[in-house]
Formats: C-alpha cells, sequence, structure tokens
C-alpha cells in the first residue's frame, strides 16, 4: 500500500484521517521495513551497512524521487523577480559573490536543490514535515554527490540519497544511515531562511529560484495547510519533548535550541558569542493553504561574534519534537 500525502491539515475531515494513517502506518510498517522489501527499487544500496535500526524508517507516501529534486535550476535577477510576496519565505545562501534565493514556495514540492553556487557544489534541502531548512557541501568521499528522495522518513524526517552509490541520509543531520557511506557527514554550511524582501535588500544583485515548468506543481499553495498548528505531529511514532508543545518552532544550534517564541518576546537572545535576533516580516510556510497568507513567525539571524565582527552560523528553525528526537542530550532553553 502506498499513502500520497498531501493532506491540508486545517480541516477536522484530514484531522482525523491523518490520525487513522498514521495508526495504520505504526501497525503495518515495520513489516515491510527491511531490505528484502526495497531490494527491488534499490538494487545498488548495500543494506549490509547501516547506522539505524530498519525499523525506524518507513513510507512517506511517494515512491523513489516520486518528489523529484531539482537538477538543472534556472534562475532569475532578484530586481525582476515578481513570481512571490515580498514576505513569503526563501532559504538564502552566498558564497563566493554568488548569492541565490530557493522559495519555499518551490522547495515544499521538490525538496532538494543540486546546485553550484561561487564554483561550490551544494544540496538546498527542506523538509516540510520538520520545517527543516538546511545547505550542505556535497562532496563527499572524495567525489560530488547529487541528491534525491527516497520516500522513506525517520522521525518524520526526509530521507535523502545520493545517486552515485544510492546511500540513504538523514537530511537533519547530514549523515548517511544506510549503504555503502554510512557514518559519512557533509558539511553544513551557513544559511537563512529569510522573506524574500530581506534577500532583495541584503542582495541587490542576488538571483532568485524559478520553476522549469510553472505548471508542473501549484506553486505557493501549500499542501500542508494548518500543520504547524496541530497538537502532535503527522508520521513521527517517537517521544515527545517534556515541556513544550512538539510542534513548537524552536531555534536549533548545535546542541542547543531557543524556542521562537522566547526570541519572538525578547528579540535579541545573547548566549556567549552567540546572538539570535528576530524581526517580523515572515509568512509560516506551513500555515495558510497559501503561503502568502501564512501568519507572520518573522525572520530569524544567528551569528557568532568573531574578532572580524558578526558570522553567520549555521541553524535549523524546526520543531520540539524534531530537536528532542535527533538531538536526545540536547537543551531546549525555556
Amino acid at each position: 500500500m502506498r499513502i500520497f500525502l498531501r493532506p491540508a491539515f486545517r480541516s477536522r475531515p484530514w484531522r482525523a484521517a491523518a490520525a487513522a494513517v498514521a495508526a495504520w502506518i505504526c501497525v503495518a510498517v515495520p513489516a515491510h521495513a527491511n531490505p528484502a522489501y526495497w531490494q527491488a527499487s534499490w538494487p545498488k544500496t548495500d543494506f549490509s551497512r547501516t547506522s539505524v535500526e530498519f525499523s525506524e524508517i518507513f513510507s512517506g507516501g511517494p515512491p523513489k524521487d516520486g518528489i523529484p529534486s531539482i537538477d538543472s535550476p534556472r534562475f532569475v535577477p532578484v530586481a525582476e523577480y515578481s513570481g512571490a510576496g515580498d514576505t513569503e519565505p526563501v532559504i538564502s545562501f552566498a558564497h563566493g559573490g554568488d548569492a541565490r534565493a530557493y522559495p519555499l514556495r518551490i522547495l515544499i514540492w521538490h525538496e532538494i536543490v543540486n546546485d553550484t553556487v561561487g564554483g561550490l557544489p551544494v544540496s538546498v534541502t527542506y523538509c516540510p514535515l520538520c520545517n527543516s531548512a538546511i545547505v550542505f557541501d556535497r562532496r563527499a568521499g572524495g567525489r560530488v554527490l547529487d541528491f534525491g528522495t527516497t520516500g522513506k522518513l525517520r522521525n518524520s524526517d526526509l530521507v535523502m540519497y545520493d545517486r552515485q552509490t544510492e546511500s540513504w541520509w538523514q537530511q537533519f543531520t547530514g549523515t548517511a544511515i544506510v549503504g555503502e557511506l554510512t557514518g559519512t557527514e557533509l558539511r553544513f554550511l551557513p544559511a537563512r531562511v529569510e522573506s524574500l524582501e530581506r534577500f532583495r535588500t541584503r542582495f541587490p544583485s542576488g538571483r532568485v529560484l524559478v520553476p522549469e515548468d510553472p505548471n508542473m506543481r501549484p506553486y505557493g499553495v501549500n499542501p500542508y495547510a494548518g500543520y504547524d498548528s496541530l497538537p502532535a505531529p503527522f508520521l513521527y511514532r517517537g517521544e515527545m519533548p517534556a515541556g513544550i508543545a512538539p510542534l513548537a518552532y524552536v531555534v536549533k544550534v548545535g546542541r542547543e535550541a531557543w524556542p521562537l517564541k522566547l526570541l519572538m518576546d525578547r528579540g535579541r537572545i545573547v548566549s556567549d558569542d552567540l546572538v539570535i535576533t528576530w524581526t517580523a516580516g515572515q509568512n509560516s510556510a506551513l500555515d495558510s493553504r497559501e503561503i502568502a497568507a501564512g501568519r507572520d513567525i518573522g525572520n530569524v539571524v544567528v551569528q557568532r561574534r568573531t574578532p572580524d565582527g558578526l558570522r553567520d552560523e549555521v541553524h535549523d528553525l524546526t520543531f520540539a519534537f524534531v530537536f528532542h528526537a535527533f538531538v536526545r542530550d540536547g537543551t531546549i532553553h525555556n
């Protein structure tokens, strides 16, 4: 059985359906979580090598590459771009004088963009069920890797694969968990999720990702409407965090996290050399059906003080349950 999950969670019928599907997964998926079941679709994957229990991995619905990565990205100058509202979220990344924005209105439908920015091979990734937006250096093991989607999830997080060895990778940790490259770690690169307007202000000569075919998906529509207001996550069977709502946004930096609400209340948090700031003016990608109408969750900037001034730091605005699942000895500063 395949479950193609594109529900809007706002309505009660979808909430009931979500609960029913989640219950089915808890019972039925473990029986299929084994290499013998997967091997036909993954003949190149070395299932004798793994760092996790296979029972932790199950189908999110789409098959291999059912959520298609973008491998030949197209861009237009930000000054000419009119495909999104000013407060819509984009993943912004700059390297070697080359600044690019990847709108979540596109990433929510593709999840991975394989790109080269300023000569650096990168993968720009977004897992909607975890609201995890991460940019990786896609070089590993002496080669450049190209990533796609397995259609699998672990702890509700995207499981990617590289097309060179068909090893499986955990998006949230950047680590290969199944296959030839098991244990290999990708390098995280500093990036921001910010409004299109802020990107345009910071990089007036920057470029913005546009769809190859604007009609391929209903870009701008959020297929997970209402997800970040649910009382519990979808497609997750793990332990919930204590003292905080599972789907509360938290700012993850290393093994620490700060609730977004705390940051919004304070506007600025300083911890040793770490400086975290919040400014209003960015739509949630997971709230309303139309991303441009999503509630304002603001712009988060995470930087470290250095002798040369403030420097952007690797971070992630994710959910509390995700942080708890993957950073088990981590701290959420309530």
